[in-house]
């Protein structure tokens, strides 16, 4: 039996073979179900296997996210990669270290102790003896489960963890052949979906003969049901005939989105399921000052630069891939194989599908593919490339299974889709919005004595396999749509929760009550955006937690510190407000101001202290943002300052910018224009600083900056107005709202 110790990707994957192999030329194989979605996870786990296998990084291939060749270890999301995958790598290369050094040891006739291993090479004594991992490959068979007996590497013969290594997916992405949207086999068929404008949209009506017109060369239109596509030999006339077919359609039926939809009020009014959840003890006395204050977050889209495609075909020769992408991709991305590991996995049989995404979970998109598609789950193989990142639910399951239907259509060719950006905005999952009330009740000391949370929002996830809906828009338009959940219920808190993540402040409160009320159903496709409920969450605490010191007529740090016995939260909290010179020298409401922010992100993750500086007079201008994290052991601080700073550039645009519209029944936001984001011109200097202790585990970085950075900036601007605004985003029609009021 595995024991319960090991982390739960052995537990669910416990072959070392399905990890680690040895293969022609000096490679190492490494295995990995998180995929590569801009947060440099690739280079983090190459370098755990590098320093437990004791060779060079550049030995290691990585192969990352195939349904086909690699462990199922769920989905990437919720700043765990390193903590989950990372963990299994690091206890399986330790103990495939150990079988091999037994090995060699036996046929040396002396002591495992008595050799070491240098980039691979078996030595004793400093002196070479002949035997390395490939010479004993044959020797040894992986196909065994890991125990976790094998001891890992000390943190203080670290060579290659906690350095900064070059991110070993750029070169293929700076010379422009490290996307899927690189991918143009030999006889690639262009495809172009018509996504229906709202659910249960009818198509009642479609010029297709002004479609034809408009595309200027031979087109294919499928139409099953609501479903529509064009296809092509050529993208331009694809994508003239979709651009067409917007134009022509007629749609009747549904439920339209209202056009209040991005009001606090139209959520309010929604019903609701509701639960509570009590923490600590009730005060025995009524009596204190009470401070409330209501906070909301709108509906937002994940606004990924680089829009969603799909490759997928039929009775595919994966041989025929060889040369598509140049050796270097190739060997990043396990598209080049030796002998050996095609004889490990063969190319799939006639009949089988193999689909090209850029999912954050291979293994559910492959078994709901088949699910929808009415196939056998081993008849379907979903291999993961690498897209522009979207760190949240985006359309890139959408574009497979449109891939998918349509090369079950055209079996032998391989049909490429590509989405548009208006057809992003469109289709996209929406980060849900959420309505946030805080209550405090101030005993004597003028400290909370009780404290309340009410927070309202929609569901937080509606990935595909998720609440047992397939999860993909199209299928909802082809005939015989399967059945929607009679009801959706949110991410549950032992996971790290949907709407309530975050909900729970980590300041020593002695009695903390979360009403969580889940608004259900919605005539809005929602589901997980960066944080999930976490961004809107911390804002609200510590926006909330400001109110309370000037309540209390306190420094803002200065109280947050009084209510936080965690020795490494009070450690960011401090540090932030030494690097920003806290609390600066603006009087409140001179038009510049100094706030801050903190969380840890899960509670369980890193910790996050932001400070910001602004400057307000019609609008918000974003001058300065300092940051302190304590994410435990940092395998890359490159990557990990990198997470960091690129929340905080998102938190700002979703703090200062982004705010969806809805008109006709749909998202009336097209463009850039309509939707805008941080621009270049916009983004701050940002100075980091890296605290933790490498003696303690790493701890996820990714999402950890973004709450406290939409904190740190509502602080900072209502400092500066010497008024707060509670709505996001902070856009000059409501600085000018608050200037007027």
């Amino acid at each position: 039996m595995i024991p319960n110790a090991l982390p739960q990707s052995l537990v669910d994957n416990p072959l070392l073979s399905d990890w680690v192999g040895f293969e022609q030329g000096g490679r190492v194989r490494v295995s990995t179900g998180k995929v590569e979605i801009g947060q440099g996870i690739l280079t983090a786990l190459v370098q755990i296997a590098a320093e437990e296998l004791e060779v060079a990084p550049g030995r290691i291939r990585t192969v990352s996210g195939e349904t086909s060749a690699g462990p199922n270890e769920g989905v990437t999301a919720g700043s765990t990669s390193v903590a989950m995958s990372g963990a299994a790598i690091r206890l399986a290369c330790a103990e495939v270290r150990a079988l091999f050094l037994a090995r060699g040891a036996e046929r040396l006739g002396v002591p495992a102790e008595a050799l070491s291993i240098a980039d691979g090479r078996f030595q004793r004594d400093g002196r070479e003896t002949d035997h390395d991992y490939w010479s004993l490959a044959r020797e040894v068979d992986l196909a065994r489960p890991a125990t976790g007996n094998a001891p890992t590497r000390p943190a203080t013969q670290y060579r290659v963890v906690g350095q900064s290594l070059p991110r070993i997916d750029l070169p293929a992405k700076i010379e422009g052949r490290g996307f899927i949207h690189d991918m143009l086999p030999p006889g690639v068929l262009h495809a172009r979906v018509l996504h229906r404008p709202w659910r249960d949209a009818r198509l009642v009506a479609l010029d297709e003969a002004a479609v034809r017109r408009a595309a200027g060369g031979a087109i294919d239109i499928l139409r099953e049901g609501d479903f529509v596509a064009v296809t092509a030999e050529q993208e331009f006339v694809a994508f003239r005939a979709a651009q067409a077919m917007r134009e022509k359609a007629a749609w009747d039926g549904g439920t339209p989105i209202p056009p209040d939809a991005n009001d606090p009020a139209w959520l309010e009014a929604q019903p609701a399921r509701t639960r509570v959840v009590d923490t600590g003890t009730p005060p025995q006395t009524s009596g204190g000052t009470v401070v409330e204050a209501t906070y909301w977050r709108p509906f937002q889209t994940y606004g990924s630069i680089g829009p969603s495609c799909a490759l997928a075909c039929l009775e595919h020769d994966p041989e025929k891939w060889g040369p598509v992408f140049g050796k270097d991709h190739a060997q990043n991305n396990g598209l080049e194989r030796d002998d050996d590991s095609r004889k490990r996995h063969p190319a799939p049989a006639d009949g089988q599908l193999t689909v090209w995404s850029h999912t954050q979970n291979p293994y559910a998109l492959r078994d709901q593919l088949a699910r929808c598609l009415g196939l056998d789950a081993a008849g379907v193989t979903v291999l993961h490339r690498q897209a522009a990142g979207c760190y949240g639910h985006n359309t890139a399951d959408d574009a497979a299974f449109d891939a998918a239907f349509l090369a079950t259509r055209t079996p032998g060719r391989t049909v490429r889709v590509l989405f548009t950006r208006e057809d992003e905005f469109l289709a996209a999952p929406l980060g849900p919005a959420m309505l946030v009330k805080m209550r405090a009740v101030l005993g004597a000391d003028r400290r909370p004595v009780d404290w309340t949370i009410d927070l309202s929002s929609p569901v937080h996830s509606n990935r595909p396999g998720v609440h047992g809906h397939h999860g993909f828009r199209s299928r909802e338009a082809l005939p015989n749509p399967p059945p929607q959940p009679a009801e959706r219920n949110d991410r549950p808190d032992a996971v790290g929760g949907g709407a309530s993540r975050n909900a729970q402040a980590l300041y020593d409160l002695p009695f903390h009550r979360m009403i969580h009320r889940t608004v259900d159903p919605v005539p809005l496709r929602t589901s997980s955006l960066r944080g999930l409920g976490a961004f809107a969450n911390i804002f609200a605490i510590e926006s909330f937690m400001d109110e309370l010191a000037d309540t209390a007529g306190e420094d803002a740090v200065a109280y947050r510190l009084s209510l936080l016995s965690d020795p490494r939260g009070r450690a960011v909290i401090e540090a932030a407000a030494e690097m920003c010179g806290w609390p600066g020298t603006a009087p409140p409401g001179e038009g510049r101001g100094l706030g801050i922010g903190f969380a840890r992100y899960k509670n369980r993750a890193a910790y996050m202290a932001v400070a910001a500086e602004v400057e307000v007079d019609e609008e918000v201008r974003l001058l300065r943002v300092w940051g302190a994290a304590d994410c435990g052991l940092t395998i890359t601080p490159d990557g990990a300052l990198n997470q960091l700073e690129g929340g905080i550039v998102q938190a700002a645009s979703w703090t200062l910018c982004e705010e969806l519209r809805f008109a006709d029944g749909r998202v009336a936001t097209a463009t850039w224009e309509d939707y805008p984001i941080l621009r270049f011109t916009k983004i701050p200097e940002i100075s980091l600083r890296l605290i933790g202790d490498p003696r303690d585990p790493p701890l996820g970085v990714g999402e950890a900056s973004m709450g406290p950075t939409a904190a740190a900036i509502g602080n900072a601007v209502a400092r500066a107005l010497g008024t707060r605004i509670r709505n996001l985003p902070l856009s000059r029609e409501r600085i000018m709202a608050a200037l007027l009021a």
